[in-house]
């Protein structure tokens, strides 16, 4: 069995990964490892050919390839950062000892000093959502079929439906759209759309792609190769609702309905996870509930801009290299943060002053439903306020972003909660 010893191992090579381990170099790490199962870094940027990536990174509108071979070249110029590709992490202990397999080396023992988790996000499948009807070949997730055309150059089917109106499922309406393909529609089982609201006009407004809200499919038809689904409309509680049943034919069904944080390996070890976010909960350096393991990107909760998957990536990557240098202070005072009314979701869950803690902490949130004229408002334990931050509109599929300097947590008590209301005409 092959033994390594690493300061910081980095389990996942896409852009929260790659960005962990430039930043983990650059704060004083001498030995960083990388683990990517796939056959190459950059996770799925690689099957994002499509442009609008980087604009808050590097000022630039990039492709998805584009953005991660900047970080790639970044990482290959330092020769203390180590990559294995093709290997698959079986097990991670509390110690920080990760257990992997690769191909070439076979059984592989790695001790590392703290480790990061940046292992992305899987979709979820047409078993999760329990769709009934037959089980023929030509129902694929979104994100496989994206893959399956950008990188393998296959076309998944001529005659297509997409079920969900994520952002992957609204690229791939258009992608197909361009390589000949007709897309009859994208049904969404909620009264609005969850992507982002510059892919709803790209994708389906200007290619003239019907979205039929509040709907979704109640059979799937064929035996070997589907050939169509029965839809319908569903009510408040989102059953189907009897006699509004109608049929799209259809040699392909794509179904984009969410993305779930990969995180099996980080609940084996113990790490405390959010059932709101699905990922670890995680303080402002991105640390998790067990000291030494830091978690970045999609695994913790899932991002709209891969800009800011980088920037948890470097978060996580600069204070996973102070905790193997032993820099990290052990002990520090903690505040939890709460989320309320309007606010579904509140990332990072935990705020922690010590004297490494960085000058500003960056709030990310996200509503349970679409909002307007929304006021967010940041309190502390005695209900005096922090920070506010007026949206006109506020939408599940888009991110909010608050930087609060740290030093207005330090009078918060025991907690903050991050709340919401309406705003009042004056």
């Amino acid at each position: 069995m092959n033994n390594h010893n690493y300061d910081v191992v980095i389990i996942g090579g896409g852009p929260a990964g790659l960005a962990a381990a430039y930043s983990a170099k650059l704060n004083g790490a001498k030995k960083i490892l990388v683990i990517e199962r796939d056959r190459e870094l950059g996770g799925i940027l690689q099957q994002c050919i499509h442009n609008g990536f980087g604009l808050h990174r590097f000022k630039q509108e990039l492709t998805g390839p584009g953005y991660a071979q900047r970080y790639i070249k970044m990482v290959e110029e330092h020769p203390e950062i180590e990559i294995m590709l093709d290997t698959m992490v079986l097990e991670v202990s509390e110690d920080k000892l990760v257990l992997a397999v690769n191909p070439e080396v076979g059984i592989l023992k790695i001790q590392a000093k703290a480790v990061i988790f940046t292992m992305g996000c899987r979709e979820r499948t047409r078993g999760a959502i329990r769709t009934p009807g037959w089980r023929p070949a030509g129902v694929f997730t979104a994100g496989a079929a994206q893959r399956m055309v950008n990188m393998e150059g296959y076309i998944p089917g001529k005659k297509v439906v997409i079920l969900g109106s994520g952002d992957i499922g609204l690229i791939m309406a258009r992608r197909l759209t361009l390589e000949g393909a007709q897309v009859q529609a994208v049904l969404e089982i909620m009264p609005y759309s969850n992507g982002l609201t510059r892919n709803i006009v790209q994708c389906l407004e200007d290619f003239n792609i019907p979205l039929h809200l509040a709907h979704t499919i109640v059979a799937i038809q064929g035996n070997e190769r589907i050939t169509g689904v029965t839809c319908a409309k569903v009510d408040e509680n989102m059953r189907p609702i009897p006699g509004t049943e109608f049929e799209l034919e259809c040699d392909c069904l794509l179904l984009s309905v969410g993305l779930i944080p990969e995180n099996e390996i980080s609940e084996e070890v113990g790490v405390k996870i959010d059932p709101k976010t699905s990922g670890p909960i995680v303080d402002q350096r991105r640390q998790t509930s067990i000291p030494g393991f830091f978690a970045a990107g999609n695994v913790v909760h899932v991002h709209d801009l891969v800009d800011f998957v980088s920037e948890e990536g470097e978060i996580a990557g600069k204070y996973a290299a102070l905790y193997a240098q032993g820099i990290l202070p052990e002990s520090y005072r903690t505040i939890n943060v709460l989320g309320e009314n309007a606010i579904r979701t509140v990332v990072p869950q935990k705020i922690v002053l010590d004297d490494t803690s960085i000058d500003a902490v960056r709030l990310f949130m996200r509503v349970g439903k679409p909002e307007e004229k929304l006021i967010v408002e940041v309190t502390g334990a005695k209900e005096q306020v922090i920070a506010t931050k007026r949206l006109p509109i506020a939408k599940p599929g888009e991110m909010i972003e608050l930087d609060i300097p740290v030093d207005k947590f330090r009078d918060a008590g025991e907690f903050v909660v991050v709340t919401s209301r309406k705003a009042v005409k004056a």
